[in-house]
């Protein structure tokens, strides 16, 4: 028996596997690897994950028929999704891209765990919460009226799932993501990004006034909220629908985040101040309440401490992967 992990070769994918693989569980990665950022890194990281005997990995597409019907036929304990096209200014333009990775992707994991009987996290995302004006963003916050198309692919995976996990007895955890980042990360993510551009002492776009406020969580806070709701998950009964925050809770705005990252590398960034875009919200914050309480975890992993340990990765590795 095996867990199965959609977007392995992803860099939240990839950090759960690592994890579980060192515990000795068995892994079945899967990822399209798709060309949205360098496929390199993602490569390098399958790379990684394949030096281990309990990890089989295939490349394959989670919204085709074949995909659905090749995990029809095997063992599987538990599904952790997070297969999915990302980022919310390009679902105004290619937003088909989205209904297929997002979507008709879901739909097909979500027959799986019909099938199988098979228990599911997945991912959802703090774009849910569109513009929230509250100091904190909590689960139980309405979020019927999401500002791009991305995040209303992420609202109805949430809605699909609980249809599914009530009608069909399996249990599942969706887990609203908020700003990841750490070794292994994404390029196109703010940190990683801002670290590689002010390093090349390339021009830094601002976009907007600079005051918009984001939470970052560090990725090994992430792993270790992963591992609990696997237990939880694994004692439930069946049919348990549940979502959570993943956030840590205490905003930084972007200028002050660039004033941490040039504090470090010694470097004062270029500028390149350019107008807000589309589907940009101006403030994202974690509750951390609903998570302490029913799952008894609170993330520990402080800013500077999470970019100390990212560009000592940086420097070591992803310097080179291009």
């Amino acid at each position: 028996m095996a867990i199965l992990i959609t977007g392995s070769a992803g860099f939240i994918g990839f950090s759960i596997a690592k994890n579980l693989l060192k515990k000795k569980e068995n892994v079945i990665g899967v990822d399209n690897l798709n060309n949205y950022y360098s496929k390199k890194l993602k490569l390098k990281r399958i790379s990684f994950l394949k030096k281990s005997k309990n990890f089989k990995f295939f490349k394959l597409d989670c919204s085709s028929s074949k995909f659905k019907n090749f995990f029809f036929k095997k063992k599987i304990t538990m599904v952790i999704h997070l297969a999915a096209e990302v980022g919310v200014r390009n679902s105004f333009y290619n937003p088909n891209i989205y209904y297929q990775n997002n979507l008709r992707s879901f739909f097909n994991v979500l027959e799986i765990c019909k099938k199988k009987k098979s228990n599911l996290i997945f991912a959802s995302s703090s774009s849910v919460y569109g513009s929230n004006d509250k100091t904190y963003f909590s689960e139980s916050d309405d979020t019927s009226s999401p500002l791009s198309f991305y995040a209303a692919t992420k609202k109805c995976n949430e809605i699909m799932a609980y249809s599914y996990t009530k009608n069909y007895k399996f249990s599942s955890i969706g887990i609203r993501f908020f700003n990841v980042y750490g070794p292994w990360g994404r390029p196109d993510m703010s940190i990683y990004k801002f670290t590689n551009l002010i390093l090349s002492k390339k021009k830094l776009p601002l976009y907007g006034s600079g005051k918009q406020l984001r939470d970052f969580t560090y990725i090994d806070d992430v792993v270790n909220l992963i591992d609990i709701i696997i237990n939880k998950l694994n004692s439930e009964r069946k049919g348990y629908f549940d979502i959570f925050n993943s956030g840590k809770g205490n905003s930084i705005s972007i200028l002050n985040l660039l004033k941490i990252l040039s504090s470090k590398l010694k470097i004062n960034p270029k500028i390149q101040k350019k107008e807000k875009q589309m589907g940009d919200v101006f403030y994202t914050n974690s509750s951390s309440k609903k998570i302490k309480n029913k799952l008894n975890f609170e993330p520990n992993t402080s800013l500077k401490k999470g970019i100390d340990l990212f560009l000592d990765w940086y420097f070591e590795i992803g310097s080179k992967i291009k």
